[in-house]
C-alpha cells in the first residue's frame, strides 16, 4: 500500500483537477490531518506532481473556504497538549462576539482560532463556548456560516472533538440510503486502515448500534466487498 502522504496527495490532486472540484474530499482530508501528516502531504504532492499544493488548491477554490484551507495547509496548529489556560475564556468570548453576538459574522476570527489553536485547547474553548452561548459551537456555525465554508468548519470542529468519530459518521453517511458513495468509502478505509480503524469501528458501533463490518457486508459485493472487509479487519457485533 502506498504511504499515506502519497495517497492523500492523489486524492487532493484528483479533487481539483479536471471539471469541477470535489470539495467534500478537500474538506475530509485537510480537516482531519495533524501537522506532520500535512507536512508529509505537501512534500508528497510536490514530488508526485511537480507543483505547489497551496497554489493548486487556491487556484480552484475561493472566499473564506479558500482562506481556511490555506491555514490548514500550513500545518502550524499548536501541538497537542499546548493549552493557553489564560486564553480559553478569551477565545470562547471572541468566537461568540464574532458570530452570535452581532449582525454578520467575523469569519477571520473563526479561521484564526480554529485553524491554529491546539486540539486540547480548542476542546476546552468549545466547553466554555457552550456555557457562554448556551448552545454547542456546531449550532452557531450552522446558523452563522454557509456553503463549503460551513461544512469545512463543522468538519474541523468534529475532528477536534474526535477524529475517529468524524470518520465513523462519514462512513455511515457514505453507505446509508440508496446507493453507496464508493469514493468516500474506499478513501477512508484505505487511509485509516493502519492509523485508527479500531477506534473508528468502536465509535461506529457505539453511535449506530451495528458494526462497521456488517454494514459494509450488507452494502457492497464481490472483490470490492472482500477488500473493504479486509481493511476493516474484524466484526464487532
Amino acid at each position: 500500500m502506498r504511504p499515506q502522504a502519497y495517497h492523500d496527495a492523489k486524492e487532493i490532486h484528483d479533487a481539483i483537477k479536471g471539471a469541477g472540484t470535489d470539495e467534500k474530499c478537500l474538506i475530509e482530508v485537510l480537516a482531519s490531518r495533524n501537522n506532520q501528516q500535512i507536512h508529509n502531504l505537501v512534500e508528497a504532492y510536490k514530488d508526485a506532481y511537480g507543483s505547489d499544493i497551496e497554489e493548486d488548491v487556491t487556484g480552484d477554490t475561493s472566499g473564506h473556504f479558500k482562506k481556511m484551507l490555506v491555514v490548514l495547509l500550513q500545518g502550524t496548529r499548536d501541538e497537542p497538549g499546548v493549552v493557553h489556560a489564560d486564553l480559553v475564556e478569551e477565545d470562547a468570548q471572541a468566537l461568540f462576539a464574532a458570530g452570535e453576538e452581532q449582525w454578520g459574522t467575523e469569519e477571520s476570527i473563526f479561521i484564526m482560532l480554529l485553524g491554529n489553536r491546539s486540539v486540547n485547547h480548542l476542546q476546552m474553548v468549545f466547553d466554555k463556548y457552550q456555557e457562554i452561548a448556551e448552545k454547542p459551537i456546531e449550532d452557531s456555525i450552522k446558523s452563522e456560516l454557509s456553503g463549503d465554508f460551513e461544512r469545512l468548519m463543522l468538519a474541523v470542529v468534529q475532528c477536534i472533538r474526535s477524529v475517529p468519530m468524524y470518520f465513523a459518521k462519514r462512513l455511515y453517511k457514505s453507505m446509508k440510503g440508496l446507493g453507496t458513495q464508493d469514493n468516500t468509502l474506499i478513501r477512508i478505509m484505505i487511509c485509516r486502515s493502519e492509523i485508527d480503524m479500531l477506534d473508528i469501528r468502536e465509535c461506529f458501533r457505539m453511535r449506530y448500534e451495528k458494526s462497521l463490518y456488517n454494514m459494509i457486508k450488507e452494502d457492497t459485493s464481490g472483490d470490492y466487498k472482500r477488500t473493504l472487509l479486509a481493511l476493516c479487519g474484524g466484526d464487532d457485533e
